[in-house]
């Protein structure tokens, strides 16, 4: 039986979504659009802020925040002592990285298309506290060289472990099952010596993430791609592991610690160690509306559309001229990109978007690895979400093959001038 959503869910996700009656919404890999309860939410929130103050409201509906506690947990599947809430992936994942007790040496393996923040810090920390980056090689067919990671892991046994689940400028779906099993096994010889971070950035909302089958001792996501969440909005899983290990973020503050004596303080015993005394409390609870929309909707089911959809818009752009579809991997998702000869990224997402369709443009320098490989500088990312329509696709695909016979026929009619 086919986990394809029908025309009648479809349009039920639709009416509960105001946004998809103004834009095709193509950019779901940046920001997706928020249900109408996701939004409520958040205004609710503000007006009782505005109403009885700040810390009224958030002591008033402390039920309300407990709850993104236990609904992030459920799509995670740990303890809800296990998470903390975040200002976004990359302030996630930051936390955690810094939790890492790094020292002159230390190497940090990492694959080829990890997020540029990432990277970026990396390298940061490689000019800073002197720790080495090494990269897996990739595979032939796009992702991770599961032999290249499994002989890295023994050869150099590095401090940290840093994968990204799905980059932000192709398609590719890294085998983290795959991973997870090579990891653990790795684990049970060398206890203790290396710490695993997974940025689902990118997954979260996509498909089901597992924690527990997945074995990383951290997990960063963001609540405002595919999950649908607001933005300014993050959650990081922290491993019990990691948690009795003392792990704890370089810049804990009066949250995640108790100060006991003049030179002493005392880490929360559970992820709260993890988050600051101060973010916006009406993206929390906004944040648990679309956490509970996700889960009730499926998020299996979830994936088999995006799967759909996408597959059937890379198979549409396969079908015009001067267009490269870019993706490639051992399992590709909800992000396309590609490239439009004679084109650049901004002119074809500037037209596009007076037919108020949203994509985004991608550049080498968000992944420079990547584009290097493609040889190219520049592609446009579009990244459907189980809300989009075939019909939606269709019109996006048509405006390409219009901005496509555009540029045809304004370069047959230089060469023609020339000659």
């Amino acid at each position: 039986m086919s986990n394809l959503f029908t025309n009648e869910e479809v349009l039920g996700f639709r009416n509960d979504t105001s946004g998809c009656y103004n834009v095709i919404h193509l950019n779901n890999a940046g920001a997706g659009l928020m249900p109408d309860i996701v939004t409520k939410a958040q205004l609710d929130h503000i007006k009782l802020e505005a109403e009885i103050g700040g810390y009224e409201a958030s002591a008033l509906r402390a039920a309300e925040i407990q709850n993104f506690y236990v609904v992030c947990a459920k799509l995670f599947n740990c303890k809800p002592g296990n998470i903390a809430f975040t200002a976004s992936a990359t302030d996630a994942y930051t936390r955690a990285l810094s939790s890492i007790p790094f020292v002159s040496g230390d190497i940090i393996l990492t694959d080829c298309d990890d997020f540029v923040s990432n990277q970026i810090q990396f390298l940061s920390l490689q000019k800073r506290l002197g720790v080495k980056l090494v990269r897996i090689k990739n595979a032939a067919i796009g992702g991770v060289d599961l032999n290249d990671l499994e002989e890295k892991l023994k050869r150099y046994q590095p401090r940290l472990l840093a994968i990204t689940h799905i980059p932000t400028n192709s398609g590719l779906v890294q085998p983290v099952e795959e991973i997870a099993k090579i990891y653990k096994a790795y684990t049970q010889q060398h206890e203790g010596k290396t710490w695993y971070i997974l940025d689902a950035c990118q997954s979260a909302g996509q498909m089901k993430l597992d924690v527990a089958a997945l074995h990383c001792d951290f997990l960063s996501i963001t609540c405002r791609k595919f999950l649908r969440g607001p933005r300014g909005t993050g959650a990081l899983y922290i491993s019990d592991r990691a948690l009795q290990a003392g792990l704890e973020p370089m810049f804990i503050d009066m949250r995640g610690a108790e100060w006991t004596n003049k030179d002493e303080y005392r880490q929360q015993p559970t992820a709260l160690r993890f988050e600051d005394w101060e973010f916006a409390y009406s993206t929390v609870v906004g944040t648990a509306a679309a956490i509970e929309y996700c889960l009730a909707i499926g998020e299996q089911r979830i994936w088999e559309q995006v799967k759909y959809l996408s597959g059937y818009m890379r198979n549409q752009l396969a079908t015009i001229n001067g267009v490269r579809v870019l993706d490639k991997g051992p399992e590709v998702g909800g992000v396309v990109t590609f490239h439009m000869q004679g084109s650049d990224a901004k002119s074809i997402v500037s037209e596009l978007l007076k037919h108020k369709i949203n994509v985004v443009p991608s550049y080498r320098a968000f992944g420079v690895i990547d584009f290097d490989e493609k040889g190219v500088e520049w592609a446009v990312r579009a990244s459907p979400n189980y809300y989009n329509t075939i019909e939606e696709i269709d019109i996006f695909s048509s405006n390409l093959r219009r901005i496509n016979a555009r540029l045809y026929s304004n370069s047959k009619q230089a060469v023609t001038s020339k000659q």
